[in-house]
């Protein structure tokens, strides 16, 4: 098994720690022959493979390095080009030929990407139909026509050929392909029943981060509807999308000042200056380990049949659990 190349290296320059950093990687005898652009050492700074003098990890590409500093560098073995087939069970709603309707858990990343080249949804699918599935996305993305985040739980389609792949592709382009989330999030919303329209796009300041955006974004409307209110601390909500952007319930919800509950890069921890009870609810929502969003239904014509296809699933345990707590005010 290949193990980590783990080497130290001195500044050449000062500067920007991933410009400054790839620069000496590129002349330093063991890492030339990596070929490490710019692109990866950033990738690198970001997974904690870089450590300064101190042994703690520099996370941030923007990092202000000087000349003469000393690094450790930390090159993980190289990966597969492909993706592997992985034995990975998978809670499957619906599978024929050309496709699958799959029951995400939270915690499953959709496809290999840095920090998880695998255990993926896309790992388990090669697992499970080997090579019937579209390469419309590539050998990273195979038969993926949408995806969910990694703590997002909930239901996806998946292409198992080309014709199928760009028939559904084109039903999120027309909208005829509907998607409606179940969501905990913060306050009670009002109106209670209502849209938020917003383009979304690149956060200004925070680059990782998406959010509403005057210029530049793309049109994303969101429908939500409250379905249960708890002590006026929390609504339970659906959320039907007319578009489908990267993040985009979070994002929205989180514009009109009533963010997901748990969700770390969006959400907020509440102050409650309220009654011991009030303040025990927030206690266990601040416990929520994710991001309380779940794809609770999914319909689509079928690419092959013209059939309509239309699938529910219930919420997961996590989220079942932490209702039950809120309806019992403990």
């Amino acid at each position: 098994m290949s193990k980590n190349l783990v080497f130290s290296i001195e500044l050449p320059e000062k500067g920007r720690l991933d410009k400054v950093l790839a620069v000496a990687l590129a002349a330093h005898e063991v890492a030339a022959g990596f070929g490490l652009s710019r692109v990866r050492v950033q990738a690198l700074i970001k997974e904690g493979c870089v450590l300064g003098a101190d042994g703690a990890a520099v996370l941030d590409p923007n990092h202000p390095a000087q000349a003469g500093e000393l690094y450790e560098v930390t090159l993980p073995p190289p990966v597969a080009a492909e993706p592997l087939a992985e034995t990975i069970p998978l809670d499957i709603v619906f599978e024929d030929d050309d496709m699958l309707v799959i029951n995400k858990p939270a915690g499953l990343v959709v496809h290999p990407a840095a920090g998880n080249w695998d255990h993926t949804l896309v790992n388990a699918l090669l697992g499970h139909c080997g090579g019937s599935l579209s390469g419309i996305g590539g050998v990273a993305r195979p038969g993926i026509v949408h995806r969910l985040d990694k703590e997002t739980s909930g239901l996806m389609v998946v292409a198992k050929n080309d014709h199928a792949h760009q028939k559904l592709t084109a039903q999120f382009s027309d909208r005829s392909l509907s998607r409606v989330y179940q969501t905990l999030v913060w306050g009670v919303m009002h109106p209670l029943k209502g849209e938020v329209e917003g383009a979304i796009g690149r956060h200004p300041r925070a680059r990782q981060k998406m959010a509403v955006v005057p210029f530049g974004g793309k049109e994303a409307l969101t429908h939500y509807e409250t379905l249960e209110i708890f002590s006026n601390l929390v609504s339970l909500a659906s959320c039907k999308l007319e578009t489908g952007r990267t993040h985009q319930i979070r994002v929205h919800m989180a514009h009109v000042g009533h963010p997901v509950v748990g969700d770390p890069m969006y959400g907020t921890r509440k102050k409650i200056a309220g009654t011991k009870q009030d303040k025990g609810i927030v206690a266990v929502l601040h416990d929520f380990p994710r991001q309380a969003l779940h794809a609770g239904e999914i319909q689509f014509i079928h690419p092959r049949t013209g059939k309509v296809m239309k699938f529910k699933a219930p919420l997961p345990p996590d989220m079942k659990a932490l209702l039950k707590r809120l309806k019992s005010g403990k």
